[in-house]
């Protein structure tokens, strides 16, 4: 059996993501692909040479580079995701537990919802409208934050990519870039009206928003993406400090604040899944994860409470 050389195989992944436009996915993969490379410093590193004692090396090695540990986890689920397309085929050996002694799970004990407190200065702050103390850019950066939030955690990429043709009246219908799933929203009164102050008034372009350009190279179009998104998110940063938040802003937190604001409103799991496009109920669990222990303890002291009353 000719051995597979594990650069062969995350680059054939990622040339099939990006000839379905999967622009995301094959940015993920190659950048696992580009950190194991630098971390074993062959390219010509078999598959099948993975082993427990390599991975928990290379996790090691993304820990001492200040890896997060949710980009460790997304970089193990890449390799672990080509190594089982080639056991699948009969190309490489299965391995029982080959991952498991590393780190493939999310970590939701990382709180990035705002306060309650926060979101409602933030929200007060856009509704009083343009302030001469803040930048056009930090304002529009506010505008668009808020208005993830009210379109029921919209994220950040598929507000950039939405179009002028996904907007019927007051009803938007975009596909999510992550899922694919079909979502249909109805707008409030107060999104219409951030909708109107940071509208594309480019008539030639697609965009609903002008976040992007560029409409006719969409992996050009992705980068545009990815440096808005930084952009915006340092922008963000500074919005924050302005207003006082102490919480770390970020477009990730307007997703993350909806979810949670949504469950302690009580809403069912499964609804907030639907409403944000979730693949599963399993991913909004993430969101919500770390405010169940919360509620636990809040129901711990209201049991003590009654007991000593």
């Amino acid at each position: 059996m000719k051995q597979i050389v594990l650069k062969d195989v995350f680059t054939a992944i990622i040339d099939d993501f990006r000839d379905n436009e999967r622009w995301g996915s094959a940015h993920i993969y190659q950048s696992a692909l580009n950190a194991f490379l630098a971390f074993s410093d062959n390219p010509r590193f078999k598959l099948k040479d993975l082993s427990p004692a390599v991975l928990k090396h290379f996790e090691q090695y993304l820990r001492k580079r200040n890896c997060s540990w949710n980009t460790v986890a997304t970089y193990m689920r890449s390799l672990r995701s080509a190594y089982n397309r080639c056991v699948d085929i009969g190309r490489v050996p299965y391995v029982p537990r080959l991952f498991e002694h590393v780190h493939t799970g999310a970590r939701t004990n990382i709180k990035r919802a705002l306060d309650t407190s926060d979101l409602k200065r933030l929200l007060a702050w856009i509704d009083d409208g343009e302030d001469d103390c803040i930048s056009p850019d930090v304002r529009k950066a506010g505008v668009i934050f808020a208005l993830m939030f009210l379109l029921r955690g919209l994220p950040f990429v598929d507000l950039a990519f939405l179009r002028k043709t996904d907007l019927c009246g007051n009803v938007l219908v975009y596909r999510r870039k992550k899922t694919g799933r079909l979502l249909t929203v109805v707008l409030p009164p107060e999104a219409i009206r951030l909708m109107v102050e940071i509208e594309n008034r480019d008539r030639r372009s697609p965009y609903l928003f002008s976040i992007i350009g560029n409409w006719e190279d969409q992996e050009k179009a992705y980068r545009e993406y990815q440096s808005a998104l930084r952009f915006f998110n340092y922008k963000l940063v500074e919005l924050g400090r302005y207003l006082g938040i102490d919480a770390h802003l970020s477009t990730y937190a307007a997703r993350h604040s909806w979810a949670t604001l949504a469950y302690h409103c009580e809403i069912h799991p499964g609804i907030i899944s639907e409403a944000m496009g979730h693949s599963s109920i399993a991913v909004t669990e993430t969101y919500l994860k770390p405010f169940r222990g919360e509620r636990i303890d809040e129901a711990n002291k209201q049991i003590i409470a009654f007991v000593k009353r």
